[in-house]
């Protein structure tokens, strides 16, 4: 089978390595909390037991997670570009205001921290666009200001 490539930012890849390695190194606290909670006793009624569990297979799960991102990733190549693509920074006239984004795979996007993805609505209708270009978008133009 094959894994559709993730895009990520040497920024967002180098994050995503930093979480996978504190996940990680996280591992033996949880098995502590676990053995300490076994120690208490009756395990079906135990809620320390069971929480410090929880935490162990949310954490297995996002290890795993990060580890297959990290396998299919292709870092976005920084550098100057004319059109708007993965890794660009864009700033957007929206006619009532201006906006500022820059456009990264669908991983690490966070519209609140100015990432926005690909895939998104808005990042579809820019992609490919030049500066002074425009698109419609929900019924408002949408005009590309810079790229960078």
């Amino acid at each position: 089978m094959n894994k559709k490539e993730v895009h990520l930012t040497a920024e967002g890849k180098k994050d995503l390595e930093k979480e996978l390695a504190d996940l990680i190194a996280k591992r033996p606290e949880i098995a502590e909390k676990i053995a300490t909670a076994r120690a208490f006793g009756d395990l079906s009624e135990n809620e320390e037991y069971s929480s410090a569990r929880a935490e162990q297979k949310m954490t297995e799960n996002r290890i795993l997670e990060i580890q297959d991102i990290l396998k299919n990733a292709k870092v976005i190549k920084a550098g100057k570009r004319t059109t708007v693509s993965l890794g660009t920074a864009v700033k957007l006239d929206l006619g009532d205001r201006k906006m500022e984004y820059t456009v990264v795979g669908a991983t690490e996007a966070d519209p609140t921290k100015g990432k926005i993805s690909n895939e998104s609505p808005i990042g579809k209708v820019i992609m490919g666009l030049k500066v002074g270009e425009s698109v419609e978008f929900n019924g408002k133009k949408v005009k590309i200001i810079s790229i960078s």
